[in-house]
């Protein structure tokens, strides 16, 4: 309790001055902007903070006992930018639990009760330096966050109290010689995940991981990219692999009416790489067409990651839980491979209509079938409600049940979180 007294009054020292968008509240996993992009002033060193408090409940079929996780996480950075094209960031976090440990934050020993994976810590969170020669252009170097795309395959976890983050060198060139294409290479050594580094899964080190990626804006048609991502993981091998893939995402108007139609497909090709013992190749697919009119929209999606009832394609540093439904039932694909169909729809209250104005609602329903042996895992239905209180500060209302049928067990989840960012 005195840590957890100790760092929130580090950061509510700070007067509240940036406010959270609703685009990243209402996603969830969407991290904060980079310290450069959120400090638009021009002093050379700017304190950067946010504190989140969020309760959350679990109920699991297979366990006799709920969880109930009350955790806060508090972090203080500081940009330094001494030239104009170099900037040094560094940032440290303190998560700590509110109360009794009822929950599984897989290094307190509860074993009786469901996991939530949020463990108490004190830790250094990211800590790199950037030389951006030209505004297009930037280096990379150190401890960071990497988000790219969607943050299927690469993804710094936003929801998780801790982030994952990486040890690495990247780099990205935006419009190369005003054509459009963008590129980008990133080289990474060292996995931080999210379980802290108290837990025996806290890191995965002396990875080989080689990250590629090409691109560009397509007229009217969206953007287009290209990707291969080299994941050689000694201390996990079996999720070991090579996939190269190709991603569209856009959005046209639909001649004189408001409306417009969006879209995502997506198709990658995943084999095994050493250390990784098999040479089994799974295929990825994505279909998402949707229609955005005003505030509201909907989108149709369909997600088919393959398995053979051995082996399945994997994505082990994405950001699962933006995908296949908030309980987490399938943070790894099963041997028979998944297939998710869905529906995902969204509105955002307009403003200037009283106390709900900027509320932004979601409703997603999955079902959950195998690509090999025709499993019919389950179903889930997700909700989310999410709007700004005061300045920086917003709520998130979010709630996740999965209907097992074939597959792991009914769960129920709940959570209410609170954010202030600084």
């Amino acid at each position: 309790m005195p840590r957890f007294a100790i760092a929130l009054a580090s950061c509510a020292a700070l007067a509240f001055s940036h406010e959270i968008t609703f685009a990243q509240a209402v996603e969830a996993d969407v991290p904060p902007p980079s310290p450069e992009v959120a400090v638009q002033d021009d002093s050379w060193i700017d304190p950067v903070a946010d504190v989140r408090y969020r309760y959350e409940f679990v109920d699991q079929e297979d366990f006799a006992l709920d969880a109930y996780a009350s955790t806060v996480r508090a972090r203080l950075g500081v940009l330094a930018k001494p030239l104009k094209t170099l900037s040094f960031y560094a940032e440290g976090e303190a998560i700590l639990h509110v109360g009794p440990d009822k929950f599984n934050d897989t290094t307190n020993g509860v074993i009786d009760r469901p996991v939530v994976t949020d463990p108490e810590d004190i830790l250094l969170n990211q800590l790199y330096a950037r030389f951006r020669p030209h505004p297009g252009a930037s280096m990379t170097a150190g401890r960071q966050t990497v988000n790219y795309d969607n943050q299927r395959w690469i993804g710094s976890v936003g929801w998780r109290q801790n982030d994952q983050t990486l040890d690495a060198v990247t780099g990205n060139i935006e419009n190369i010689a005003n054509t459009g294409i963008f590129a980008g290479y990133g080289y990474a050594w060292r996995v931080n995940r999210v379980f802290g580094p108290d837990s025996a899964q806290g890191f995965w080190r002396d990875n080989d991981i080689h990250l590629v990626r090409i691109g560009s804006e397509v007229g009217a048609i969206g953007k287009v990219t290209a990707y291969g991502y080299w994941l050689d993981l000694p201390e996990a091998p079996a999720l070991s692999n090579r996939t190269f893939g190709v991603r569209l995402a856009g959005r046209q108007t639909l001649g004189t009416s408001p409306a417009r139609a969006t879209y995502a497909l997506e198709f990658a090709r995943q084999t095994g790489l050493e250390p990784n013992p098999g040479d089994a190749s799974h295929s990825y697919w994505l279909m998402e067409p949707g229609i955005a009119f005003g505030p509201a929209s909907v989108k149709l999606g369909y997600e088919r990651l393959v398995g053979d009832g051995q082996t399945a394609l994997q994505t082990p540093l994405a950001t699962l839980h933006a995908f296949n439904g908030w309980a987490d039932k399938f943070l790894i694909t099963p041997p028979a491979g998944l297939r998710d169909l869905y529906v995902d729809a969204g509105y955002t209250v307009p403003a200037d209509t009283g106390f709900l104005s900027g509320t932004g609602l979601r409703f997603v329903f999955h079902d959950f079938r195998s690509t090999e042996g025709d499993l019919h895992y389950g179903r889930e239905w997700d909700a989310l409600i999410t709007r700004n209180l005061y300045g920086p500060v917003s709520l998130t209302l979010k709630f996740a049940h999965y209907d097992a049928i074939d597959f792991a067990s009914d769960t129920t989840k709940g959570w209410v979180q609170l954010d202030a960012r600084f």
